[in-house]
């Protein structure tokens, strides 16, 4: 029964393997590209053999190995949890203007990378990406107590008024403590949103952190599906709707958290992304979700590619690119609710 009703969700086979078929070796190669970009061009096949014959002698590997690689890995780590938090929120509330940032939950991250640098400073990254996990559940949390509290629960547009509420109010908690702290300027990296300061020593103790949450996303994505049909129905057909839930949100807070504690509170990817996606393989979630791995990826690459190319030497923050193409997204899909709703 819940096979076939699954079969029923609207999915266009051809372009979601144009998608995969396209998209996989387009990652590739702007992966690639951004190694080879920065203040000094660096071809790509040199950028080939620092991958597979590194020279610790030759100076443009160890620039590759210690600065590039781990920035443009980050790249395509941070789009991929941001889109895919992105997408399962949008599923698990049947809201297509739920987004890791319009939520709230990128400000709870900031807000407790912000006590850490207060209170613990020296804190590893490790121990960092716990406290970012806190921030984000704090948020989200909120979100729901909110919902629960009013009655007949909360729609689209109350769900984004609550999430710019608590992001407004951790966003203005973190500054405070960041003028209290004179932790101004050591904040203003995770602000701004970028990963020029990426290292290895904080981004490989999120990876494992990254591959549980996308292993959950997609393990979850069949019933994921099913509460985008909504939760009566789920239930009808013998899903464990608050389990699947509790998974769902599991999965937001470690994406979400992972990508903050990285690169800071970028808005809108995980809104922008998981749009385009559907538009390409239709609205079943076991499709979306790892096409939101692959486009979260390539759309992050590029923007932080074009973050260096914008004002060279100087860097755009890619927060800033994102909310360009994200705000006119965002006020397009909550007026095209709000003529649905009427």
């Amino acid at each position: 029964m819940k096979e076939n009703q699954t079969e029923k969700v609207k999915r266009k086979p051809l372009s979601a393997a144009f998608l995969f078929i396209i998209g996989t070796p387009l990652l590739f190669l702007m992966f690639m590209l951004s190694i080879s970009v920065g203040a000094a061009d660096i071809n790509l096949q040199t950028v080939w053999a620092s991958l597979f014959s590194y020279d610790s002698s030759n100076n443009q590997h160890v620039i590759i190995q210690e600065l590039r690689l781990p920035r443009s890995t980050a790249d395509v780590v941070v789009g991929a949890a941001f889109a895919v938090a992105g997408a399962v929120l949008q599923g698990m509330t049947r809201n297509p203007l739920a987004e890791t940032g319009i939520f709230g939950i990128n400000a709870g991250s900031i807000f407790m990378v912000a006590v850490c640098f207060a209170f613990f400073p020296g804190m590893s990254y490790s121990n960092l990406i716990l406290f970012s996990f806190a921030g984000a559940a704090m948020s989200l949390s909120m979100i729901f107590g909110i919902g629960a509290m009013t009655k007949g629960g909360l729609s689209p547009v109350r769900l984004v008024l609550a999430g710019a509420a608590i992001s407004a109010l951790f966003t203005a908690l973190s500054e405070g403590i960041a003028i209290y702290y004179d932790l101004s300027q050591d904040l203003a990296f995770w602000y701004a949103g970028g990963v020029a300061g990426v290292r290895w020593e904080q981004l490989l103790p999120a990876l494992p952190w990254l591959a549980a949450g996308l292993g959950m996303a997609v393990l979850l994505s069949r019933s994921i599906t099913l509460l985008s049909l909504g939760e009566d129905i789920a239930a009808g057909l013998g899903a464990r709707v608050r389990w699947i839930k509790l998974g769902c949100v599991i999965a937001v807070l470690i994406l979400g958290g992972l990508a903050v504690s990285i690169v800071g509170p970028v808005a809108f990817v995980g809104l922008v992304i998981p749009h385009i996606v559907r538009y390409f393989v239709g609205a079943d979630y076991q499709l979306i979700i790892p096409g939101s791995i692959i486009v979260g990826g390539i759309f992050m690459t590029m923007a932080d590619i074009g973050a260096r190319m914008i004002n060279p030497p100087y860097e755009t923050p890619i927060g800033a690119l994102f909310a360009l193409i994200g705000v006119p997204f965002f006020l397009y899909i909550a007026r095209k609710e709000r003529r649905e709703s009427l």
